[in-house]
């Protein structure tokens, strides 16, 4: 079974074209292959699919075997697979997830190579009971509530899949996410889990964050959890709406835009790795 290692800005999968047949055991294979000691290594495995309304259907399945029902980062480098490796020769591409049909946009070089990728995401979900979240309210911005054992000011905001963004003045460098995440990621105040970022805010352009993600652990990036950030940001007073916001995360950056109508746009990059075959 041939597979392709991709990463956008350190958020590494292992993608397979299921264009004409897919695993059986998804879940499994996704356990088995991302152990970084005796399998590939990676944050998950992506299922690159047919699909009857989109152009393409993305599945995802996270190190732990459960699926993801989004991820921004996986969604650009399956932007650039299709198209270098000739499944396309679209530069617009609409994508099949579990939170909705995407859209991909390719910046494409003179050597035909996709250098950037742009994903209208969609509109950031503020509803609590959308995201989901246990707090009444139109939505959860800038609340204090308990959670994590502690009393803390948090906002939730969801792209598909539940974020709680924290900003803080403590340097998110000396921050022990190994201790704290977990406290945050299994909260009762979020019944489905969540993925919690930590925001230092720079300048009324850039960010800097640090996630950890629910299933996962700390990532190097989380494109959803930058989407996130960016709206609750702007949502505080931090930044604007209709402005390109740096997002620095430990493995790159991103360049997001929450509009004036609740829109988001991210835009970065994607790398192949290498590619390889794995019994089945």
């Amino acid at each position: 079974m041939k597979f392709t290692k991709m990463q956008g800005i350190g958020n590494d999968y292992i993608y397979f074209d299921c264009t004409n047949n897919a695993p059986e055991k998804p879940e499994e294979l996704a356990i088995k292959l991302s152990d970084r000691h005796f399998g590939i290594g990676g944050d998950g495995i992506v299922l690159i699919m047919s699909s009857d309304i989109a152009d393409f259907r993305m599945r995802m399945f996270n190190a732990d075997g459960s699926e993801g029902k989004m991820c921004g980062n996986a969604s650009r480098c399956i932007g650039k697979y299709v198209y270098e490796r000739g499944l396309t020769d679209k530069k617009e591409i609409t994508l099949q997830t579990l939170s909705g049909i995407k859209t991909l946009s390719l910046e494409v070089d003179k050597n035909n190579r996709v250098k950037l990728i742009s994903v209208d995401m969609g509109k950031a979900i503020l509803d609590p009971k959308s995201i989901p979240i246990a707090l009444d309210g139109d939505r959860v911005i800038s609340r204090t509530v308990n959670i994590a054992g502690q009393r803390q000011k948090i906002n939730a905001v969801s792209m598909g899949n539940p974020h709680c963004v924290i900003f803080t003045d403590q340097d998110i460098a000396s921050l022990e996410l190994d201790k704290i995440g977990p406290l945050y990621e299994n909260d009762p105040l979020f019944p489905e889990k969540v993925n919690t970022e930590f925001i230092n805010v720079i300048a009324e352009t850039k960010l800097k964050m640090r996630v950890w993600e629910r299933d996962s652990g700390e990532t190097l990036a989380c494109g959803t959890g930058a989407c996130t950030s960016v709206a609750a940001a702007v949502l505080n007073g931090y930044c604007n709406y209709d402005t390109d916001i740096t997002v620095r995360l430990i493995g790159g950056e991103l360049k997001i835009r929450y509009n004036s109508d609740g829109s988001v746009i991210m835009k970065g990059s994607a790398e192949f790795v290498f590619d390889g075959e794995v019994e089945e």
